[in-house]
């Protein structure tokens, strides 16, 4: 499945809320995630984003569901969050330790992360950075 836009891309998000956001597996456990590599690496955007759009792939249907939402966020988001979401060695060694890190620390963190709606800007950037024509050359 391929999204068609970051509106498709959220409702798929808020789909995978889990009650009171404390599973491990759900928008909160990403958001959570996504916000600890906010403070540690506040530049790198496509980071954050693999790692709150990690849960999407639940729901797009059996398989892998890294590869899944690899698939579908690639086409919208670019290849760099694509290889990090696949754990792809292609994302850089630092990049996977950063990202595993945050899951792990994510798991017992206990503070507020925001909301899943705090993220749409950040998700329109990336999407728009992606959809740009490139320059002849």
């Amino acid at each position: 499945m391929e999204l068609r836009g970051v509106e498709e891309l959220m409702d798929l998000l808020y789909a995978c809320r889990d009650p009171g956001g404390a599973g491990a597996g759900g928008s909160g456990h990403a958001l959570r995630a996504a916000a600890l590599l906010r403070r540690a690496r506040p530049a790198d955007k496509e980071l954050q984003v693999a790692a709150l759009v990690r849960p999407v792939g639940r729901l797009l249907g059996p398989g892998d569901p890294a590869a899944r939402t690899a698939d579908a966020v690639g086409p919208l988001l670019g290849a760099r969050v694509a290889d990090l979401v696949r754990r792809h060695p292609a994302a850089g060694a630092d990049d996977l330790l950063a990202l595993r890190a945050a899951d792990e620390e994510a798991r017992t963190a206990c503070f507020d992360p925001g909301v899943l709606e705090d993220w749409r800007t950040v998700l329109e950037l990336l999407a728009a950075r992606e959809s740009r024509p490139t320059a002849p050359g």
